[in-house]
């Protein structure tokens, strides 16, 4: 087995499933084969006997734990056999599988649980937790399971960054800078790490000869993956283990990642018939043009929760197929409310929209200082009080985190984003004109930012 190992798995890989602490904690890029290798070594563990107790595994959604339990069938369909010529008879070929269960012919086993908290609780032997910065609750999913190795097994964490303000990013920092006092086994693996001990070549290995990853050397691979990153902020935490510093954010990663749809609910999110029956849906959009982005986002209420149901986006589109797409919104018999970007190029827009659709109540806003402002918190409230859904997407977790609230010299607030390769932070203006599209009281929107407005000046006299 150790042989076999070594001639599949890179060094990073073994360095971990050799790795027997007690306590263990990675923190890692993305998709560099670090699942596969902790399926191994659970794998291996079991059939050697050495796991008295069962395992059990969490993820970010019961799904992504099932798919770690099948990549550990798939292994002990190869190691089985194998083993057994020299197990004493220990392992067995017959293993009762299910979906979420694979059971060893000792008895032990290997089990995937929901992303519940409580789902840990009773429940003794080794823990695997699996994108462990991706959970709504870290410190709690952490206290509940640590308890749960007290009479053997190992406590395993294992993660992509997701921001700085969180638990995860906590216990690194323990490890690294306040002397390690939980005594973690500490692993690092960046991109550029794993394509030092030969990823690519693992890659090329796997991929069709009319790939154009096939013909690229490591750093040509590097930039490829740096260059399609929504943003260099995005690439640093995705692939280099630097956590998005989110003191300066407005929306912090935590609160994001709270909102996205787990990974089962993947498919079924997203409306494309508009002829579908709905419940009553609210459409923001965000006006551009040439580098910035058009962005509609449609919003669906089911009980308290804004659900997202289509996100469009599209650059440098003349107005007239932007004003397509819209009619295609507009089919939506549940259709209830739209907020546009009437800034700039989008008062026309605006204005036809309203002409062209009366049969919807569609309101025009011009982002003044006031109004981005209520817009920013109000979308920022929906997100704390985790009242909206949204996909799980790169370039609208990087546009999210892309506004800043500042402060001016005159003592004014103002909420900036950097204009990127992929626009100016648009998706998050949508999101926000959708949920105040939603939160609308049935008063102008205009009213609404003007009262505001007159209060603040009052305040500040």
């Amino acid at each position: 087995m150790k042989s076999n190992a070594q001639s599949f798995f890179l060094k990073y890989q073994i360095d971990w499933i050799r790795d027997d602490a007690r306590l263990k904690i990675l923190e890692k890029a993305r998709q560099i084969g670090m699942t596969l290798a902790t399926a191994y070594a659970v794998v291996r563990r079991h059939i050697a006997g050495e796991n008295e107790c069962c395992t059990w595994v969490a993820s970010r959604d019961e799904l992504q734990a099932k798919l770690f339990v099948d990549d550990c069938r798939k292994i002990s369909k190869i190691l089985v056999p194998a083993c057994k010529f020299f197990a004493d008879g220990a392992v067995s070929e017959e293993m009762q599988e299910s979906l979420s269960s694979l059971k060893f012919s000792d008895g032990t086993r290997i089990n995937s649980l929901s992303s519940s908290v409580d789902a840990q609780v009773g429940k003794r032997g080794t823990r695997i937790l699996d994108e462990f910065a991706l959970h709504g609750d870290q410190k709690r999913l952490y206290a509940i399971s640590l308890p749960g190795i007290t009479w053997g097994g190992r406590l395993e964490i294992l993660s992509t960054h997701r921001g700085s303000d969180n638990f995860f990013n906590g216990l690194i920092c323990e490890v690294r800078d306040s002397g390690n006092p939980k005594k973690f086994s500490h692993h690092r693996v960046t991109l550029q790490d794993a394509l030092e001990q030969g990823f690519l070549h693992k890659l090329k290995a796997k991929l069709s000869e009319c790939d154009e990853r096939t013909q690229m050397s490591e750093a040509e691979y590097f930039d490829f993956v740096k260059n399609a990153c929504p943003d260099e902020e995005s690439f640093l935490q995705e692939y280099m283990c630097v956590p998005t510093d989110d003191r300066s954010a407005f929306v912090a990663s935590e609160m994001i990642a709270a909102c996205e749809y787990c990974q089962n609910e993947a498919e079924r999110w997203e409306l494309n018939d508009f002829s579908t029956k709905t419940g009553d849906c609210f459409l923001g959009i965000d006006i551009g043009r040439q580098h910035d982005l058009t962005v509609f986002w449609l919003l669906e209420r089911c009980a308290n929760v804004l659900l997202t149901r289509k996100v469009v986006c599209m650059q440098n589109v003349p107005f007239s197929a932007q004003e397509a797409e819209l009619q295609k919104f507009f089919a939506l018999k549940n259709l209830r409310r739209v907020c546009i970007d009437q800034t700039g190029i989008g008062r026309q827009f605006s204005e036809r929209a309203g002409e062209n659709f009366r049969h919807c109540s569609v309101e025009g806003v011009t982002f003044t200082n006031i109004a981005k402002e209520c817009l920013a918190y109000g979308l920022r409230l929906a997100f704390e009080e985790r009242q909206v859904r949204i996909p799980s997407d790169d370039f609208i977790r990087a546009d999210l985190r892309a506004i800043r609230r500042e402060t001016t010299f005159a003592g004014n607030v103002r909420f900036a984003g950097d204009r990127g390769k992929n626009g100016h932070a648009d998706r998050f203006w949508a999101l926000a004109l959708a949920v105040h599209a939603a939160n609308g009281d049935g008063h102008s929107t205009v009213a609404h930012f003007e009262r505001v407005e007159r209060r603040s000046r009052r305040e500040f006299l």
